[in-house]
């Protein structure tokens, strides 16, 4: 009998795992990236960002948001080279830019009750945002993009670690940042995503949109180095249904997470630099992973 109970709990499990590891509903974009001014277009220029970022997670939640007692264990390192060229362009008064972003990842996930020991590293789907158009008043900044993910990425729908996803992916953007004071030193942002994606490539699956946001409050001393520091965080929901004949989970169940975390950002004019550093930890996670999230980001202004 406690066999029976056994193997039944690990075809449970096996199910669940399937859906949330490698029906691969959860979106392109990596939240927690950005943060203190999110929602804030640089002057005009063109800049090189390299985005470094851990994920570490031993809970993996169900639907009730519950822990599978599964030896769970998932670490990814993306490795991201973001290009970006802000015109003195204007098209519906909005200064005009353009970005494209370069990822590479490596993943290890590690599930021991259900025989899954997987790793591998390789490019990503690769970014381009051909439009960015951005806005800036006495005591606000407004942006909006449309960028496009592209299914560069190695993918095998057999292996969760695999760097690629396999589906394309529409990303539309819109923020803006908020100033209290007239120096500016004080600010809030809030920057949402919508994510829409394409079928899956070898299996009869489109997984569902996402909707998601990006926070940070702050508050920047100026000297000669600016220092921002404050808290960042993240809002994540699926908001449709996974589609498709090869959808055998619940459709129904769709995933989030949240997230918050400290943040210190610093501007050197001297040296054209910047660098962010940030540490995110999840919680109230749903139908996914829930772990801590650190960024460190470097800056070089052209």
């Amino acid at each position: 009998m406690q066999k029976r109970i056994y193997l039944l709990t690990i075809l449970l499990a096996s199910i669940f795992i399937y859906r949330t590891v490698f029906s691969g509903e959860t979106g392109h974009y990596i939240n927690g990236i950005e943060g203190i001014k999110g929602a804030t277009m640089p002057p005009t220029g063109i800049y090189y960002r390299m985005y470094n970022v851990l994920y570490q997670s031993s809970s993996l939640m169900n639907e009730d948001r519950k822990k599978l007692d599964l030896d769970f264990k998932l670490n990814v390192f993306a490795n991201a080279h973001r290009f970006t060229w802000v015109s003195d362009y204007h098209l519906l008064g909005g200064q005009y830019a353009l970005n494209a972003i370069i990822p590479l990842i490596n993943t290890n996930i590690e599930i021991k009750k259900a025989g899954i020991d997987k790793s591998k590293f390789g490019l990503s789907d690769i970014c381009l945002e051909p439009i960015l158009l951005g806005w800036h008043g006495d005591n606000y900044d407004f942006s909006t993009a449309f960028g496009i993910f592209f299914p560069t990425g190695n993918f095998d729908k057999d292996d969760p670690s695999s760097p690629g996803k396999g589906f394309w992916t529409g990303l539309f953007s819109f923020g803006g940042t908020y100033y209290f004071d007239t120096q500016k030193t004080w600010s809030v942002s809030i920057l949402p995503r919508y994510e829409t994606h394409s079928k899956k490539k070898y299996v009869d699956v489109k997984p569902g949109d996402d909707f998601h946001f990006e926070w940070g409050i702050g508050k920047t001393i100026p000297s000669n180095i600016i220092w921002d520091f404050g808290l960042a965080g993240y809002c994540h929901w699926q908001v449709t249904d996974d589609t498709g004949n090869d959808v055998v989970w619940d459709k129904n169940i769709h995933d989030s997470v949240y997230g918050i975390g400290p943040e210190i950002d610093a501007v050197i004019p001297n040296l054209k630099l910047q660098i962010a550093l940030r540490s995110v930890f999840e919680f109230n996670a749903k139908d996914r992973s829930e772990g801590n999230i650190f960024t460190f980001a470097f800056s070089k202004i052209f």
